[in-house]
């Protein structure tokens, strides 16, 4: 598997596990941004938006526009991706205990 899949995935298991862990299961994608730089992961507000939608098509989170800017929902379904408790190809898969 190319380099790049490997962020791409794990990137996207971030997003999920950040709004897992929320109290309210959501958050605005500049907190998604934020968060992402926090795990080690430099990229551009447009690679978020890339992956929130990307992500909303796979049915594991909704979106909302709210004045030009996306907030993230999670469904059950990423909430049982970012758990490990489910598989989606694309998705870094979470290791045991984390």
């Amino acid at each position: 598997m190319p380099f790049s899949e490997l962020l791409t995935q794990d990137q996207r298991l971030v997003i999920l596990r950040a709004l897992a862990q929320d109290l309210g299961y959501s958050h605005n994608e500049s907190i998604i941004h934020s968060i992402l730089e926090e795990f080690g992961h430099k990229c551009s507000r447009d690679k978020v938006r890339t992956h929130l939608s990307w992500l909303a098509e796979q049915g594991l989170l909704t979106l909302n526009d709210v004045v030009g800017y996306y907030v993230a929902t999670i469904t059950q379904r990423g909430v049982d991706v970012a758990n490990g408790a489910a598989t989606v190809p694309g998705v870094k898969r979470p290791g045991p205990g984390r």
